[in-house]
């Protein structure tokens, strides 16, 4: 538990204003040990996200549902912020802020919201940032041990693999763990090698492309790299024996992924939504359930925590090898 503490302080504090960091470090430590976001908003009230809901924050780090009576964030505070996070350099970050966050080492995300700049009808940047949202990343090994029977072979391939889960469910943090213990020989595997495009450089959290995670050994990483053009290079270049990405949102990663899986390369990915119904009627992903591209889906929840897995399904013979529903017992919480 302590670990989750000292990583905020070493990784968030350092660019937040000293007026929060103080009331942060004031929080009781079970409720801080448990934060998911910290929430930044131009007179507004700075937020906590707990797994049972958001907090303002009063004085000497009180916890409070009433928003009117928690720490009002200035434009200060949030201009101060995103210039640290920045070094003051928004040049530097031009492509992230045009995507609408900044990733942090340790792997933590940063959702900006603002004043949108527009060039011939497509995003150009934002500017007078008005909202951040941190999101708080975590490393928590072996949380993907009880599901890792149900992704392999008969110990001769990897399964192609979809985790499909709304936004705060663990996917994240899930696949890193399947990343390091692929990557670390956990699966009596005489050898695999595994390629990961880290586009929001969350999964491995590299610093100058350096993972600052455990990962495993075996594990190649192309940091800050799009889906599309990193599926490709490390299937020309890596020879992987898996790939794993986080989030298809885009046509293009649904191209380059049905490359890699008519390559012969096995893909553990995950996308937004809370069932398969739902990630059915999504553009671009519909084409690789429609003809069922993976052989699992592994469906996530925050119910009764985060990281609990719902469901877990063979898809060629749309059978249900795991539900929570009938086996409580063998839930995964991330």
């Amino acid at each position: 538990m302590i670990h989750i503490l000292k990583k905020i302080e070493r990784d968030i504090y350092p660019y937040l204003p000293f007026q929060i960091t103080q009331l942060l470090q004031q929080v009781d430590e079970a409720a801080l040990k448990n934060i998911i976001e910290i929430r930044l908003r131009t007179n507004r009230p700075l937020q906590l996200v707990l797994p049972n809901g958001s907090y303002a924050v009063q004085e000497h780090g009180k916890l409070s549902s009433d928003f009117q009576k928690g720490y009002i964030c200035s434009e200060v505070d949030v201009t101060h912020t995103i210039q640290a996070m920045s070094k003051n350099s928004f040049y530097a970050l031009e492509q992230e802020l045009r995507m609408g966050y900044i990733t942090l080492e340790g792997g933590h995300r940063v959702g900006i919201a603002g004043q949108a700049i527009l060039n011939d009808g497509k995003l150009k940047a934002i500017k007078n940032i008005s909202s951040m949202n941190i999101r708080i990343s975590r490393e928590v090994k072996n949380c993907a041990e009880p599901i890792l029977s149900y992704l392999i072979d008969h110990h001769t391939r990897i399964f192609n693999t979809l985790i499909i889960a709304p936004p705060r469910c663990g996917k994240t943090t899930l696949l890193r763990d399947i990343v390091r213990s692929l990557g670390s020989g956990k699966i009596n595997f005489s050898s695999v090698q595994v390629g990961v495009v880290d586009e929001r450089s969350e999964i491995t959290a590299c610093k100058n492309g350096i993972p600052t995670l455990d990962i495993g050994d075996s594990v190649d990483v192309l940091d800050g790299c799009p889906k599309s053009t990193g599926i490709l290079m490390l299937i020309r270049s890596m020879a992987p024996d898996v790939i794993v990405t986080d989030e298809l949102g885009r046509e293009e990663d649904v191209i380059a992924l049905s490359e890699a899986l008519h390559a012969g390369v096995s893909v553990i990915t995950s996308v937004h939504g809370d069932c398969i119904e739902n990630v059915r009627n999504r553009p671009y992903v519909k084409q690789l359930i429609e003809e069922k591209y993976f052989d699992r889906y592994v469906v996530l929840t925050d119910r009764p925590g985060i990281g609990t897995v719902r469901e877990i399904i063979s898809v060629k013979d749309e059978t249900v090898l795991f539900s929570r529903k009938n086996d409580k017992g063998a839930s995964l919480c991330c």
